[in-house]
């Protein structure tokens, strides 16, 4: 075995690992979640978005993992904050994406958990617990969907666009007329209202064509970008640039890359 192989086979092994340890992650979230599905209040935080019990026990049981298997990888979650590292690397977590919806029964929430190096994500799950679907991303290799490739659509045009986003309050007034000039532009009769992660997920799998959203912190977009990107799609902010640690937040998903450019250009005609 030469050199240039056997360190291709070492990384390879080495990505291995961190797959199972997201499932792994990803399980205890599930075990944490759903003895409350259905069964549980919630409470508001300082900024008036609803947290529950749920929330909270997933995110501990994903700390509780890492914190065994992974003590000098730094952690992000959106519940329990910054868990500083040594390794140069971080795990973010938002052990309920969609919160609002969770409260509200519907099972189209997600575990969102992600593996950022140098700023960059380079692991993704989407982990919907109740429904028993699970995408995985990895930088380099195609989306898996329980356990099974995934692509999205092509779309040859933007008037035949399908368009997402969780909700019109989530925009501020400005951002909101950017995106209804975006939205013109597409099919809107067929816009999808709602959904939060599950968005990414169906766009991942090739029912959706772009996603649209601002004001998301690192913990609601970075697992995201691996599971769209492996399965052929694109993820960007609002000026077309990649997604980093430190993006503002303004946030687009297309599955057909080819339109990039007209999302963008559309994105800009808002006043």
């Amino acid at each position: 075995m030469t050199l240039a192989r056997g360190l291709v086979r070492e990384s390879d092994m080495k990505l291995d690992a961190e797959i199972a340890l997201a499932h792994r992650l990803a399980d205890a979230a599930g075990e944490a979640i759903r003895p409350w599905f259905r069964a549980v209040g919630f409470e508001r935080k300082g900024d008036k978005t609803p947290v529950t019990a749920a929330d909270r026990a997933a995110e501990e049981a994903m700390r509780a993992v890492l914190a065994a298997e992974m003590p000098t990888d730094g952690v992000i979650g959106e519940e329990f904050g910054i868990s500083t590292g040594t390794s140069g690397r971080e795990w973010v977590l938002d052990p309920i994406d969609g919160t609002t919806g969770f409260v509200a029964g519907r099972p189209l929430f997600g575990t969102l958990i992600a593996l950022v190096v140098d700023g960059f994500p380079v692991l993704g799950v989407i982990d919907q617990p109740i429904l028993k679907e699970r995408w995985v991303g990895v930088i380099g290799r195609p989306t898996l969907l329980n356990g099974r490739p995934v692509r999205t659509r092509a779309c040859s045009a933007l008037a035949e666009a399908s368009i997402a986003t969780t909700g019109p309050h989530y925009f501020s007034d400005h951002d909101g007329e950017h995106f209804m000039a975006l939205a013109a532009q597409t099919d809107h009769k067929r816009m999808v209202m709602g959904g939060d992660c599950y968005n990414y997920a169906m766009l991942a799998s090739g029912h959706l064509d772009i996603v649209c959203e601002s004001n998301l912190k690192l913990y609601d977009w970075a697992a995201l970008v691996p599971v769209v990107e492996g399965a052929g799609g694109t993820m960007a902010d609002w000026n077309g640039e990649p997604l980093r640690q430190g993006s503002s937040g303004h946030v687009i998903a297309l599955g057909d890359p080819a339109r990039l450019d007209d999302v963008v250009e559309a994105l800009a005609c808002g006043h």
